[in-house]
């Protein structure tokens, strides 16, 4: 079989590895792909992005599988594309990629079907959502409606901060279009998990557990990223907090959503936070694989992924269960210079730690220039390691990403720490 990842992130190289692994494919396409892909001879980059091209690629080639890794793709319809032309394709539809494509869809449909979140308004004009800020107080949660690369939520924790947010999205267009409005949201304190599913349109098949680390400094410090560095399995997710996410908050939106008339297909990704009353809340839906927390789950999944993606396509996530590494996995992001704000690019990267069976170097914003590679993006390798526990994964991946070298580089060095026993939460 032939099949084709479209992206060219972490993500999309954890799951090109991930797919090249099954015994049933023999050729794996990454469009776009990025330098990682294109060094290794298992994948072949193909340089295209439209969802046109991609249909028409993988006509002509006979693509078996397509998969979908950002959300750009999805919200922009290439899912219903495939499907109209009779192509296989894992994600979700247009519609259904709505949850995450609008910040404001997602509020009022978890209000509609009593998905437990917190409390928010949508505003398009300034002075009205200053003056919500007033009537709310701080801390407080700004959030661009639409996609912003992982980088339009700003936790704001005085007024000021709050009304600067606000500026910048709806008087500055910071985010452009994505920002002409923006989600205010009451704060909710706790500890984050990331809760990641297949979906069927009526079946969900849980994948491990994982916890993600937003901000870009250590001790949870600095501004908001698409994610500095994730591990898995999460102490924090329990197994009866697991029954609950299943039943409050997975199920009733994939219920949800068939009554709406949008089965949904696809990975479907809820940001939780677990209140210090052990109650989980959704912070937000995504319509795809987390990345940085890809990486590390696709490192600990032992099943053939490939066989889990047709089930779900064919409906049959019910007949099907997901077997795991025993082993912790944890990836550590390492950054450009000046990430997030503006990422320096075309930096050479000097040296990297050899791939083994226990450390994989997933490479999401490298390209290669005259057969050199370089940075090319803000997040720029994901150092990911298997491990006997959390904090052996950690010891393993560090270890690796100390033979990283690049000019500018940074990197959070307490990844993984909330989840190692004696270590303050």
């Amino acid at each position: 079989m032939k099949v084709l990842v479209v992206g060219g992130g972490g993500r999309e190289h954890a799951l090109a590895w991930k797919i090249a692994r099954s015994p049933r494919v023999h050729r794996v396409y990454v469009a776009p792909g990025n330098g990682g892909t294109a060094l290794d001879r298992s994948f072949r980059n193909v340089p295209l992005s439209e969802p046109a091209a991609l249909a028409d690629f993988a006509q002509s080639e006979g693509v078996g599988l397509t998969v979908v890794g950002p959300e750009a793709p999805l919200s922009a319809g290439i899912v219903d594309l495939f499907r109209q032309r009779g192509l296989r394709i894992f994600g979700p539809s247009r519609a259904a990629a709505q949850l995450e494509a609008s910040k404001d869809f997602a509020k009022a449909f978890m209000q509609r079907h009593a998905i437990p979140t917190a409390p928010s308004r949508t505003f398009s004009d300034a002075a009205a959502a200053r003056d919500y800020l007033r009537s709310r107080g701080a801390p407080i949660v700004i959030k661009a409606d639409g996609l912003a690369a992982g980088k339009g939520v700003v936790v704001a924790h005085t007024l000021t901060q709050a009304q600067d947010a606000i500026d910048q999205m709806l008087v500055h267009h910071q985010h452009g279009a994505a920002g002409a409005r923006v989600v205010v949201e009451d704060f909710l304190s706790g500890e984050e998990a990331s809760f990641i599913v297949m979906s069927d349109g009526r079946n969900a098949l849980a994948l491990a557990t994982s916890q993600d680390h937003k901000r870009l400094l250590d001790a949870d410090q600095g501004p908001n990223t698409g994610g500095m560095g994730a591990y898995s399995p999460a102490p924090i997710v329990t197994p009866k907090l697991h029954a609950r996410v299943m039943r409050e908050i997975i199920q009733p939106a994939l219920a949800g959503m068939a009554a709406e008339g949008h089965d949904y297909t696809g990975f479907l990704y809820a940001g939780l936070m677990i209140g210090p009353d052990g109650e989980p809340r959704t912070l937000e839906f995504n319509c795809r694989l987390g990345d940085p927390e890809a990486q590390p789950i696709l490192m600990r999944l032992r099943s053939d992924l490939v066989d889990l993606l047709e089930c779900a396509i064919d409906g049959r996530l019910d007949r099907v269960e997901a077997d795991w590494d025993r082993r912790a996995a944890l990836g550590v992001v390492v950054a450009a210079q000046d990430y997030p704000q503006a990422p320096r690019r075309g930096d050479p990267i000097e040296s990297l730690p050899a791939d083994a069976e226990d450390c994989i170097v997933f490479h999401a914003g490298t390209r290669l220039q005259q057969d050199r590679l370089i940075t090319d993006g803000g997040r720029v390798l994901c150092v990911t390691a298997l491990g006997e526990s959390v904090s052996a994964a950690r010891r393993r991946a560090y270890e690796a990403v100390a033979k990283v070298r690049f000019a500018g580089l940074q990197y959070r060095t307490d990844i993984g720490q909330r989840a190692i026993p004696g270590r303050a939460r």
